[in-house]
Parts: structure tokens; C-alpha cells; sequence
């Protein structure tokens, strides 16, 4: 950690031609680290900030910072042709169903996620269904064929796991395209909208929206904020947009996300001018995809505890991913978890691919959700221990976001719940 003095470091002049991310580095505070991802410039950007700007007919570019924290940490510059606070109209945008229900009387969970796909065309904003949630975080699921409308997230950054399909989101950044297997970063109050791809199979997301930012551990990251030799990924493995991407239009409706009487509401706010009117931006503060494929599973002699999947960290949660890995090798090793108490945290695993060794025989399968809450000691179903005994490999595929207060039901949790799971561990069905 820093103490004492500022961070003082020069970024790369550009961002790399193919799209990667070039690094995560301090933010110029003292005495510690925010990861963010490097510097890049892309498009038109004046050699000087903050000075004028102004298009090949003389025109002044309109400058817009994008920034965290106020002014104290990751930001970027935006280039706009119009202005991006003229806004015509503002009216109430009903978001889809908000209501949290307490998980009383205490007991683990199981959802069927896949249950909640309709048979109505929806996009990847509108359409979600809330799966759980707390005030620092909340997990829905959608399986969308349209686009979405233009929105942007005013209460946090927004992770988005692809359980399958393909598409781009569109931002005011640029395009980011996505496929399965993708985390799809958007950070907070980023203009963007989902774009599924029509010839190919339904984009299936789980979004989990945060109520501040999103961002790879910190223990994976030196002091000034590089990935470090030990991480699970690298800086190449992240991509972002290359080029702006432009749209023209007048009253452009976009639809918003805030906070508001202490709870979650929508807006929807008329632009005068097209929000994708960006000409060119620079800074540390953009939006990017990391794929599952490219992360390394760290393991070990004997059974490694969750925080070795880590991928990101939120306010107050954290979001760990389970791959096809090798297992423990000492000779007497038992491969599948050992049973533990959440004596901090609710954990939360969402099963995409494989066969997971440690739910065998608890109905639990692929598209499935298992909440297993704090206060609750959980662990393997007892039939996978004996069956895990001198298995060598694991082919499975779970993302798991562990929260440190309470996670409450949604009503999409509401819908799809499996009523027999919490009783599977003594084998009777009530």
C-alpha cells in the first residue's frame, strides 16, 4: 500500500489496436489502491483537457467528465457534438417487479432459474426478473431475444454474467460485443443498450447490479493497481471499445435507474440530442468484457476454499467462478467442499455448465440457483462425498456471489423455487 505520498504515473499514450485493457493502476490518492482499468484514448480527443475542442466547421465539441467518487478517482473525458445535459422531458419509468421478501423463517434455497424464461419476445433491461437482492446488491435473470431500450444504471456498476448467446452492447463509449461465457462490466450511469443477436440462440444474462462499483480483488493487484503474477487473469484478457460509435437522433428517450425515498425507481429522461454523440473520449473509466475461458483456476494439494475463484469484488460482496479445473492431489483428499457455516455471508451459486460433484442428488442442475444463507451450515450432499473419493478432475461451470448482510427473495425466486431442496441433506422429502 501507499502511505503518504501521491501516486504519480504515466499511462501508455493509447490503448492497444486489438481492444485489450491495459492494465488496472492506482488512482492518484494516497495511502491506497483503487483498481481501474489503465488509461486509453479513443477517437478524437484535444492534445490539452479541459481546453477547446471544436469539429472541422469550427463548432465547439462539448467536454463531459465521467467520473467517480466526485472528483477523487477513476474518470474519463467525453467529446460530445451535443450537449449532454439537455434533457426535454422526465417522466416515471415502472420498473419490473422490486419487491424483496425476507428469507423467514431461515432456510437454504433452491431455484430453478430457467422456470422464468416466457415464451413473450423481451430485451436484456426491461424483461429481468429480480432473483435476490439487499441494499448492496441485487441478482436477476433474463433470456432475451430484442434489443433493449437505451438505459444506464444511476445506483451502481452493473456485472452482467452471459449464461449463453451472443450480441453487443452499444455505449456511449463505443461498442462492446459479447458472447457466452463473458462478464460484461458496465460502470455506473453508462448511456448503453443491449443488442442480442438475432440469428443466433436467445441472450440468456444474469445481471447482478451493484449498489457502487465493481472491480477485480485487491489482493491480485500491486500498489499501483497491475495484475499481479499470481492473479488468476491478466490486463490481456480484458477488452473494451476501440473506436466511438456514433448515432444521431433528437429526444432520444433514455431510461434510468436511481434511488429514491430509500428505495430502487425508474425515470425516464428525454435527451435533446443523441446520447452516442461521443466523438472521441479518454481516461480510466469505460466498460469491458472478461471471459470465463481465460480465467485460471488456482488449486491446490487439498481442497482450496472459495476465495481462490475470486474474479471481482463489489461494496459488501464478491463474485467467485467455478470452472473445469484439476482437484486436490494428496492421496487421501476429498475432492467436493467440506461442510461450512456463513457465519458473514449468504452464498449464492448459479449452475451454468458441468455436473457439479457437490449437489449430486439434490435436484439441482443446470440453470439452477442454491441460496445457502448465513446461520446455515452447508456443504456437500452426503452421497457426492464418497462418490468425489479419487476423482481427478472436475468439469463444472458455477458463478457465486457471496454477500455480507442478509440476500431477500424476488419475486422471480418466488416463482421458480424448488420447495424440497432444504430438506435434501436429510434425505426426506416435506
Amino acid at each position: 500500500m501507499l502511505t503518504g505520498r501521491p501516486c504519480q504515473i504515466e499511462p501508455p499514450a493509447a490503448a492497444p489496436a486489438d481492444g485489450a485493457v491495459t492494465g488496472f493502476r492506482s488512482a492518484g490518492g494516497c495511502g491506497r489502491v483503487v483498481p481501474m482499468p489503465y488509461y486509453r484514448s479513443v477517437g478524437d480527443v484535444p492534445p490539452t483537457r479541459h481546453t477547446q475542442h471544436r469539429d472541422a466547421d469550427g463548432r465547439l465539441r462539448h467536454e463531459e467528465l465521467m467520473g467517480e467518487e466526485g472528483f477523487s478517482s477513476d474518470s474519463s473525458l467525453l467529446y460530445h457534438s451535443g450537449v449532454p445535459s439537455a434533457v426535454v422531458a422526465s417522466e416515471v419509468w415502472d420498473l419490473p417487479d422490486q419487491t424483496l421478501t425476507p428469507n423467514h423463517p431461515l432456510k437454504p434455497r433452491h431455484l430453478r432459474l430457467h422456470e422464468l424464461a416466457g415464451a413473450a419476445p423481451t430485451d436484456p433491461v426491461t424483461g429481468r426478473r429480480l432473483v435476490l437482492g439487499n441494499a448492496d446488491v441485487r441478482i436477476s435473470y433474463v433470456v432475451a431475444t430484442e434489443p433493449s431500450p437505451y438505459y444506464r444504471n444511476a445506483t451502481g456498476d452493473e456485472c452482467v454474467y452471459v449464461e449463453a448467446g451472443a450480441g453487443v452492447v452499444e455505449t456511449a463509449l463505443g461498442l462492446v460485443p459479447y458472447r457466452t461465457g463473458d462478464y460484461v462490466v458496465l460502470p455506473r450511469a453508462l448511456t448503453h443498450r443491449w443488442v442480442p443477436d438475432a440469428t443466433g440462440s436467445p441472450s440468456a444474462l444474469y445481471p447482478i447490479e451493484a449498489t457502487g462499483h465493481v472491480a477485480p480483488p485487491k489482493r491480485y493487484l500491486s500498489r499501483y493497481g497491475q495484475l499481479l503474477e499470481h492473479a488468476p487473469y491478466c490486463e490481456r484478457d480484458l477488452h473494451g471499445p476501440t473506436e466511438p460509435f456514433l448515432a444521431e437522433g433528437a429526444d432520444v428517450p433514455v431510461h434510468v435507474k436511481h434511488r429514491a425515498g430509500g428505495r430502487v425507481v425508474g425515470t425516464t429522461l428525454t435527451h435533446a440530442t443523441h446520447p452516442f454523440d461521443v466523438v472521441g473520449w479518454d481516461g480510466c473509466l469505460y466498460p469491458y468484457t472478461f471471459n470465463v475461458e481465460d480465467y485460471m483456476p488456482i488449486t491446490g494439494k487439498v481442497h482450496q476454499p472459495p476465495p481462490v475463484h475470486q474474479v471481482f469484488e463489489g461494496r459488501n460482496f464478491v463474485i467467485c467462478n467455478f470452472l473445469p479445473r484439476k482437484v486436490d492431489y494428496h492421496p487421501l483428499a476429498v475432492p467436493v467442499p467440506y461442510y461450512h457455516s456463513n457465519v458473514d455471508s449468504d452464498e449464492v451459486m448459479f449452475y451454468v455448465a458441468g455436473d457439479y460433484e457437490a449437489r449430486k442428488g439434490s435436484g439441482i442442475g443446470l440453470g439452477s440457483v442454491s441460496l445457502h444463507p448465513g446461520g446455515h451450515a452447508h456443504g456437500p450432499q452426503p452421497a457426492a462425498i464418497e462418490a468425489s473419493l479419487g476423482v481427478e478432475a472436475f468439469e463444472e461451470s458455477a458463478v457465486m456471489v457471496d454477500t455480507f448482510a442478509p440476500l431477500e427473495l424476488g419475486e422471480g425466486a418466488l416463482a421458480c423455487e424448488d420447495p424440497a431442496y432444504a430438506w435434501s441433506w436429510a434425505g426426506r422429502s416435506l
